[in-house]
């Protein structure tokens, strides 16, 4: 593409087109594409309801871009297939078919001033098979033994898939722990020591997050005698890996990670009980042999595979649009890091680039274009996009003349010339009409610019700049004008003063009347912010050719060299001096305890600064760190701590407390800053009493008598505790932050019960650790009694009350007995009654029960760890209930005739089914009937009877007949 300008009209038709394109003052209005979206990496599920893909393309050009695509590098005719319809720059793919658009796909976006091709992008079809029909055996293991699970997932892609189990019902999912692992390459189900527990139907459930689908198959139980095995595993730079690693074996064995030729990286994490190693944000520093070691009592094993860090693309030289001169010489240089070593390949507008070395001898107008550097390994692709236009213009001062410019006698002087012309123009300068060449005083640098030095008043005067090239020739003249030379007519001078008072520092230059003066003053180099630190410093108002420096209340932060620079626009000059700044000494350093006995320490420091004063004395301060008093000054040997000492002994402290210490300087300018503060060391008592054991099935619990708050010797005050079964290498630890704190439970469902196991503790604060206690022997906690009570029989002994009684169970782990009983028809935890006994008694008496109820009762044994396994159900029924109503055997009914709303009326009783009443023909009446048997009075039951009633109506099982002026009231054979 051309792009030329001029600055004269010739006759020449062609240079009149050339002389309309340079009338662009920018040299083009347009610029070439510019992505802003490009298609990424698509996975298709074959099942979606959506049935299209879409790849996006989208670039910033003008004039606007159009675009074009390709499949596995070949131009798609978007007319000739309706599968393909282009949406802006989108590609959309309707009703995808997987061996027709399968492929690597890209975006062309090209204008008038080019083509640029996107990224490549794959689109792959993902799917979830079915898991296979075949009919899986069941799966016999004895108890204590180790398993494996296969999953053996169906056919899939892409590759990423999630795998969980579930025992007997969905969707509860089988929990992961030291015992139980499920490999996230495989999807097999690992279980290093089998118990009764995991007896049941196992199924597994798999899950593709890429295609948003789930598959399960059941039943699945398989023998296995392996271990997980991580393999030789590559990663890139920046990415997260998981090593897995799983042992079988009884006990049940710890696994333990190590890099053989170095530390685990600082970002490795271990979970799952040891069986995953995850190493986050590799860096290629991570690279190495790693060792997965499963170790338990009746041996170890080890496993070791490399991991190699590798990196994607990434540029470490790229290339950006620019504009070049027409013959002129230019290099395009890309350069890529990666891991193998990236390839690299150019793209002109779009299609392969006949040269591998993009040095351009002399561009021409074809060499204009879009060009993109692509950088590939077998981790992917990355692209750099520029333009490159090769211009052509006679010279031009049209935007950059040859200014007026002003120097100093017996200064420098450069003044520039700077047209914009293609090819690069010759250059040359002229004083006047005396054309300049090189010389001792005037140099013409390779850009053109013009330098004089040591200028004198006849270097004053008109200088033009010549400029010429292959399209043509100007020039451009400015004028040097010549001031007089900045001095320094009065320094600033060294000064000295005390803390608090003030000074100034004199500072006065003799300059060019023609031009303004300014003094800017630094300290030790930094520029001093008069607005800021106007309460110290302050400027000379008279103003003028003066510039002094006042200085008020000095600190000892203002101390050091002072300097004034006096500047005109055309030069500068300078002149420094020190200001020392005396006052009351600095903390003194690294104060430290060298011996600590019951009522003394013995302290030593270094010496602080002095400030310009000697130290005549030093001053030890202390406080007791509980009561939080306010410092107080010490009693020292010796009494007086000179100025030249270092070290002093401080006496009367109090035994087993904890105290601070400062120390402060003094001198005839006064008393300084305290030192750091020195707390007391780590702490030199452990805890005692170290024991502990028993608590819940599956827990070890550590007990210990608390370190008293004297001998705390410091802040965040707690303990450590470690613990291993005997003969086991290494002790577990764990951290407890309360100093109250007398025990731990350490809770772990691999712990076998009665374990023996070693227990040590310590204490630690802000300081460190102190020593270990004595090391104790302690046992886990027991497990359930397993042993089911025997002969269980039971007898009711009233209505409400029963007795039960059993055969003791023979395990000497037993704390007591529970007896749970519940009627029949409630049979839930939750309507049941408990009723607890000692280990000594092997029966009981049951109370509050229902009457004529039938009941279930079982009996289990008990300790600390829980409750063992319920015996059979015993069955009994209670006693004959309280009658709720009346009944046709060993009865007598009670029966209230009484007015509604009166409380009192008349009793009867009979022992018959049946009474008459009179009845009365106003107002109502109420028939209250109660029953009373052997087993007791019944409920009430109750009947309405109003005046003019001629049939009474009937009431659950009494009913009411009239006869005459009586009513007669019968019982049906049901209760009421």
């Amino acid at each position: 593409m051309v792009r030329v300008c001029c600055d004269d009209v010739v006759s020449d038709p062609t240079v009149v087109l050339t002389h309309v394109v340079c009338l662009l003052p920018d040299w083009a209005t347009g610029y070439g594409p510019v992505f802003e979206d490009q298609p990424v990496d698509t996975i298709y599920p074959e099942e979606s309801p959506e049935a299209k893909i879409t790849m996006s393309c989208r670039a910033r050009a003008h004039p606007p871009a159009t675009y074009r695509w390709r499949l596995n590098s070949t131009d798609i005719d978007l007319d000739g297939d309706n599968h393909f319809t282009l949406v802006g720059g989108n590609l959309v793919i309707s009703d995808p078919i997987k061996n027709k658009h399968v492929g690597r796909y890209a975006c062309v976006a090209s204008n008038d001033y080019g083509a640029l091709v996107s990224r490549e992008a794959t689109v792959q079809f993902g799917y979830l098979d079915f898991f296979s029909s075949e009919e899986r055996e069941a799966v016999y293991v004895k108890e204590g033994q180790g398993a494996v699970l296969l999953c053996a997932p169906p056919p899939h892609y892409p590759d990423e898939l999630s795998f969980r189990w579930i025992l007997n019902e969905f969707p509860i999912f089988i929990p992961l722990d030291k015992r139980r692992f499920v490999s996230q390459t495989t999807g097999n189900l690992y279980i290093s020591k089998v118990d009764s527990s995991d007896s049941g139907n196992y199924s597994c459930f798999v899950s593709s997050p890429s295609i948003a689908k789930s598959l399960l198959v059941f039943p699945l139980k398989y023998p296995a005698d392996i271990k997980v095995k991580f393999p030789d595993t590559s990663a890139l730079v920046g990415q997260n890996i998981t090593l897995e690693c799983f042992a079988l074996g009884n006990p049940i064995p710890q696994i333990r990670w190590r890099k053989m030729d170095g530390e685990l990286p600082s970002n490795h994490e271990v979970s799952m009980a040891g069986a995953h190693l995850h190493l986050y944000n590799v860096q290629y520093e991570d690279e190495g042999t790693y060792e997965c070691e499963a170790l338990n009592s009746k041996g170890k094993d080890r496993h070791r595979a490399r991991v190699s860090v590798e990196a994607f693309p990434e540029w470490t030289e790229s290339i950006s649009s620019t504009e070049r001169d027409i013959s002129s010489d230019y290099t395009m240089s890309c350069v890529a890091s990666g891991k193998p070593k990236p390839h690299i390949r150019w793209l002109k507008d779009s299609y392969q680039y006949e040269k591998h070395n993009l040095t351009f001898s002399g561009l021409t107008f074809e060499d204009s274009g879009m060009y993109q550097c692509i950088a590939e390994n077998r981790h992917g692709v990355i692209y750099a996009n520029a333009e490159l236009r090769v211009i052509a213009c006679p010279p031009t001062f049209e935007h950059n003349p040859v200014r007026r410019n002003l120097a100093a006698k017996n200064g420098r002087v450069v003044i520039e010339c700077r047209p914009k012309a293609a090819p690069k123009p010759s250059l040359s300068w002229s004083k006047g009409t005396e054309l300049l060449f090189n010389s001792t005083r005037v140099f013409i640098w390779e850009d053109g610019s013009l330098e004089i030095l040591n200028v004198t008043r006849a270097d004053e005067g008109q200088y033009t700049c010549f400029a010429e090239n292959d399209r043509g020739k100007a020039n451009s003249t400015g004028y040097l004008s010549i001031t007089e030379a900045t001095k320094i007519t009065l320094a600033p001078s060294n000064t000295d003063v005390k803390v608090g008072e003030s000074t100034s520092m004199q500072c006065a230059a003799s300059h060019d009347s023609t031009l303004d003066i300014t003094f800017v003053w630094t300290l030790d180099g930094r520029a001093i912010d008069f607005d800021r630190e106007g309460s110290h410093f302050e400027r000379n108002p008279s103003g003028g050719s003066s510039g002094e420096l006042l200085i008020k209340n000095a600190h000892l932060n203002h101390a050091g060299r002072y300097t004034c620079t006096a500047q005109t626009p055309v030069d500068n000059v300078t002149a420094a001096a020190d200001l020392v700044v005396r006052g009351p000494p600095g903390p003194s350093g690294g104060v430290r305890v060298d011996d600590i006995k019951e009522k003394s320490v013995r302290l030593t420091w270094s010496r602080g600064t002095d400030n310009h004063s000697p130290i005549s004395r030093y001053t030890v301060q202390f406080r007791d760190f509980f009561s939080q008093e306010d410092w107080r000054d010490a009693t020292t040997s010796p009494a007086d701590v000179e100025g030249n000492a270092e070290t002093a002994t401080v006496l009367d402290l109090f035994p087993w407390t904890e105290y601070e210490f400062r120390v402060i300087a003094t001198n005839t300018l006064g008393t300084g800053e305290p030192s750091n503060v020195f707390s007391s060391p780590v702490p030199v008592v452990a805890p005692s009493d170290i024991g502990g054991g028993g608590g819940t099935s599956r827990e070890l619990t550590i007990k210990w008598t608390p370190v008293q708050p004297q001998y705390y010797y410091g802040r965040n005050f707690g303990y450590i505790i470690a613990f291993k079964p005997k003969n086991d290498l290494e002790w577990m630890k764990v951290t407890v932050a309360d100093p109250q704190a007398r025990h731990y439970v350490h809770k772990d469902p691999s712990i076998p019960p009665s374990t023996e196991f070693l227990v040590k503790v310590k204490a630690f604060n802000i300081k460190g650790e102190g020593p270990y206690s004595l090391t104790a022997v302690i046992y886990s906690a027991q497990d359930v009694p397993s042993e089911v009570p025997v002969s269980v029989e039971a007898k009711a002994l009233s209505a409400s009350e029963a007795i039960v009684w059993w055969l003791p169970v023979t395990q000497h782990a037993v704390d007591g007995y529970q007896i749970r009983f519940w009627r029949n028809a409630e049979d839930s935890e939750a309507s049941s009654q408990k009723v607890v006994v000692s280990s000594r008694e092997n029966q009981t008496k049951l109370e509050n029960m229902k009457p004529g109820s039938q009941y279930l009762i079982e009996v289990r044994a008990f300790n600390a760890a829980g409750f063992g396994p319920p015996s059979q159900h015993v069955q009994i029924h209670t006693k004959k209930a309280r009658m709720s109503s009346p009944q046709l055997l060993d009865l007598v009914l009670t029966v209230l005739y009484r007015q509604a709303g009166y409380s009192t009326g008349v009793l009867y009783t009979t022992d018959k089914r049946f009474i008459d009443l009179p009845i009365h023909k106003k107002g109502d009446y109420v028939v209250e009937v109660r029953a009373h048997s052997k087993g007791g009075d019944g409920a009430v039951a109750q009947i309405r009877i109003s005046g003019n009633t001629s049939i009474a109506p009937n009431k659950g099982t009494m009913q009411l007949f009239r006869s005459g002026s009586c009513v007669s009231l019968l019982l049906e054979h049901g209760v009421l």
